[in-house]
């Protein structure tokens, strides 16, 4: 099991690939969750907001399942990660 955690970076982005996910059909809460082994209330918090961030287990499982890359919705957590949002965000 990893201790990485990786913050999500656009809600709204899982929201829309939830909808059309990598076989083309779309996953529900409920079953994004069981997908991930996590209870429901989990995904339902990462996508208000509520928890921005997850183990790397959890943000692969759900990368698979939407059938995307991890970095398409994830970024590592961490000194480095937040280093680069204040570039962003100062830029």
């Amino acid at each position: 099991m990893s201790t990485r955690t990786y913050r999500l970076e656009d809600p709204d982005l899982l929201r829309r690939l939830m909808q059309r996910t990598g076989d083309g059909r779309a996953v529900s809460i409920r079953g994004l969750a069981k997908a991930a082994d996590v209870h429901h209330s989990t995904i339902g918090h990462l996508l208000t907001g509520q928890q921005e961030t997850a183990s790397e287990d959890l943000a692969q499982a759900i990368a698979d399942r939407v059938g995307v890359d991890l970095a398409i919705l994830w970024i590592q957590d961490g000194r480095t990660a937040r280093s680069l949002r204040r570039l962003v965000m100062t830029a």
